[in-house]
């Protein structure tokens, strides 16, 4: 199966410490990592980890940080679409510290704020061979294009809500599945059930809200309810939405919407007992899920 990614990428520095500093404190880190990140990204190379094929559309340019993130991506076999290949900026940069007592963690970063890229046209055929797409919302006007030919395409949308950002409206009747995190509210909406409204307004048929340690709620045509999520040990919850949902584009090409979603939780609760956004691919075998 082949998927198709669209949004973010970012190179993460990642430190576990005792705890958060104060302000003005220096502490040394327990461990640290570095790699590359953002939703898309880390849900593309979720998705190879289960075998399938994985493009990144994104923006990572020609910085000497952007050859770091190509290495990687290189090692996990991802196909990249660099939506801006020659630009010369430095890629964007996430500073995280997680911290090992709970696995909470603290991220400051700018996201794609200042890496909109303007797209005019895309090689879309390469849109043919693909079986399941997802948009995190960082790039918005590739994602706009990309999803309007997927839906003629009869390719199914997953969307990552990890937040609001201007310019769903305009991608969001294309969405298939929208799965979000209790931090995605669209204009005028405050609680859980007005999120469910205004995406049901949308017209998208299979909407879930993912609550961290508590319960996913979901609606769909048929049913609505509730899956309960495996108590664990985080160790380091970064990354574990971005896990989810690329579990959960390979799940929905095999399972219905809710197993997928009980299983895609499975998978991010693993992901979190491992330091890192990494880890986990290597102590665990595939045969668990």
């Amino acid at each position: 199966m082949n998927g198709l990614f669209v949004g973010l990428t970012t190179l993460d520095l990642i430190y576990l410490t005792d705890h958060f500093p104060h302000s003005n404190e220096k502490i040394v880190a327990l461990n640290e990592t570095i790699a590359a990140g953002g939703p898309a990204t880390n849900a593309a190379i979720t998705f190879k980890y289960f075998g399938h094929q994985a493009t990144l559309f994104s923006v990572i340019g020609n910085h000497p940080i952007s050859q770091l993130i190509c290495a990687e991506l290189e090692d996990y076999y991802i196909s990249v679409y660099d939506l801006n290949p020659y630009r010369t900026n430095p890629p964007p940069t996430s500073s995280i510290i997680v911290q090992k007592q709970t696995g909470e963690r603290a991220v400051i970063s700018i996201n794609a704020t200042k890496f909109q890229t303007k797209v005019n046209k895309l090689d879309l055929d390469l849109l043919q061979d693909i079986d399941i797409i997802l948009i995190d919302g960082h790039q918005m006007a590739a994602s706009q294009i990309i999803c309007q030919e997927a839906k003629r395409l009869k390719i199914p949308i997953v969307m990552d809500g990890g937040s609001w950002k201007s310019g769903f409206e305009k991608v969001l009747p294309y969405v298939d599945y929208a799965i979000c995190s209790d931090n995605f509210y669209p204009p005028n909406c405050s609680s859980s059930q007005e999120v469910f409204n205004y995406l049901q307004s949308m017209k998208i048929p299979h909407i879930a809200i993912t609550k961290g340690e508590d319960p996913i709620e979901y609606w769909t045509e048929r049913s609505n309810g509730t899956i309960e999520i495996s108590s664990i040990n985080a160790v380091d919850t970064l990354g574990a939405g971005d896990v989810f949902h690329g579990a959960f584009c390979h799940f929905i090409l095999q399972y219905d919407f809710i197993d997928s979603l009980a299983k895609s939780s499975q998978v991010a609760s693993v992901a979190c007992q491992y330091f890192g956004t990494r880890q986990w691919m290597s102590k665990v075998q595939l045969k668990n899920f």
